[in-house]
């Protein structure tokens, strides 16, 4: 009878795998499936960009090349100076093969050190751009983007619900609510931060009165038995209070098990956030207002929050994201991503989504925006039972229906305009 170590037995088990993805044959396939204008011969020619508001302003960025394919992103929030930075980036790039992907954006980042490429502005409009070079080099290889990024852990990407309810205790919540529950979700999320609240006793100083907290406590008690108790909520605060007020409310907020309570103070404040998460059992959410992975390293790294949730149209793009996930899984820290842009964006996040260990849920704040939603991109409702069902066309793997989109087109602006 033969006799098997441990050793024998895995080198017997190697050898099939090393024949089967040895460096040769895998040329030799992509030599076999792939045609010449999809091998990385490509070289861009253009940058074009148009302005829309829907949830804010966004800004949709479009690379051309040689060869008549285009890849599509799309920026968001601090994106009204997008166009005219990303006409900037033009003259480095054109000429430029866009499947340098990390190497573009890199060339764009360190090229704008003395320009504010620490965040803002300069970072959402790189984003944007980011985006597209991902989308062009999956239509140029034929492959999906969670493909390019190594890979997908799930096919399905679970969304929560951003219920955009100004008055939670509104008649008009109750269907909202309903809505909710009938198409799928599995989470939603709420705000609670109020200028208009009459508790207020000041415009500018946002400490809030124990009848502000008060208000907050109803608002959520309210949802929270508007819904099953299987169904995640988490909570919004927008980074307006202070830090006294931040802890009153995450100890009020405690017996409602929140999946999170956003940024209660300025993301800035590293020390502060910190000190919130430890005074309270309820989590701590934050980085919609942080940029690149040097925005959250230190916030990681003293333990300042439970929740990541960047922005990915606004925070360096969709590698920069997932090295951002990469960095909070270190930490034992779940990946949200905040999104409130279309559904090419929205894809394009599935993608990051798909391709991460530590996901836990995606955005969608288009809730009071249906009648551009669904028909936005051709592909028509991308959402089903409050999942997406991530792409495997290439690129993102959406395209945008021009004529719907460009109902949201900004006055005076232009519309993915030929530059000189």
């Amino acid at each position: 009878m033969s006799q098997y170590t441990r050793r024998s037995m895995l080198k017997g088990a190697a050898l099939p795998i090393a024949g089967a993805f040895a460096l040769p044959t895998l040329a030799a396939a992509i030599q076999e499936k792939t045609t010449p204008y999809q091998r990385p011969k490509l070289k861009i020619t253009d940058i074009r960009t148009a302005q829309v508001l829907v949830h804010g302003p966004q800004t949709h960025v479009r690379i051309y090349t040689d060869q008549g394919i285009f890849g599509q992103g799309e920026a968001t929030d601090a994106a009204v100076g997008a166009p005219a930075i990303i006409k900037g980036f033009r003259r480095s790039l054109i000429g430029q093969d866009p499947l340098n992907v990390d190497a573009l954006w890199e060339r764009m980042r360190t090229m704008g050190i003395f320009s504010g490429a620490q965040g803002g502005q300069y970072v959402t409009a790189l984003s944007g751009l980011e985006i597209a070079l991902w989308d062009l080099a999956g239509k140029a290889t034929g492959l999906p983007i969670y493909q390019l990024l190594g890979g997908k852990f799930r096919d399905k990407i679970r969304m929560y619900c951003d219920t955009d309810m100004p008055d939670p205790l509104a008649p008009e919540t109750h269907e909202k609510l309903q809505w909710v529950k009938d198409h799928g979700f599995t989470a939603l999320k709420m705000d609670i931060d109020e200028a208009r609240d009459p508790m207020r006793f000041d415009k500018v100083n946002w400490t809030a009165s124990n009848g502000e907290i008060d208000r907050m406590v109803s608002w959520v008690k309210h949802v929270r038995e508007s819904v099953p108790k299987e169904m995640d909520l988490a909570v919004d605060m927008h980074g307006r209070y202070d830090a006294a007020t931040a802890k009153k409310v995450a100890k009020e907020l405690e017996p409602f098990r929140l999946m999170w309570l956003e940024e209660p103070v300025p993301a800035e404040d590293i020390d502060a956030m910190t000190d919130i998460r430890q005074s309270s059992s309820t989590p701590i959410g934050c980085g919609e207002n942080l940029y690149m992975r040097w925005g959250f390293a230190e916030l990681l790294h003293k333990r300042g929050i439970d929740v990541v949730t960047p922005d990915i149209q606004k925070t360096g793009g969709l590698s920069e994201a997932r090295k951002i996930a990469n960095l909070a899984e270190a930490h034992y820290i779940p990946f949200a991503p905040h999104c409130v842009v279309s559904p090419i964006g929205t894809m394009a996040s599935a993608h990051v989504c798909a391709s991460i260990p530590n996901f836990l849920v995606c955005e969608w704040h288009w809730i009071s925006r249906m009648d551009y939603w669904k028909g936005w991109v051709k592909e028509g409702e991308i959402i089903d039972k409050g999942y997406i069902t991530v792409s495997d066309r290439p690129g993102i793997g959406v395209e945008m229906n021009e004529e719907v989109a460009r109902r949201a087109q900004i006055p005076g602006t232009t519309w993915f305009e030929a530059n000189a």
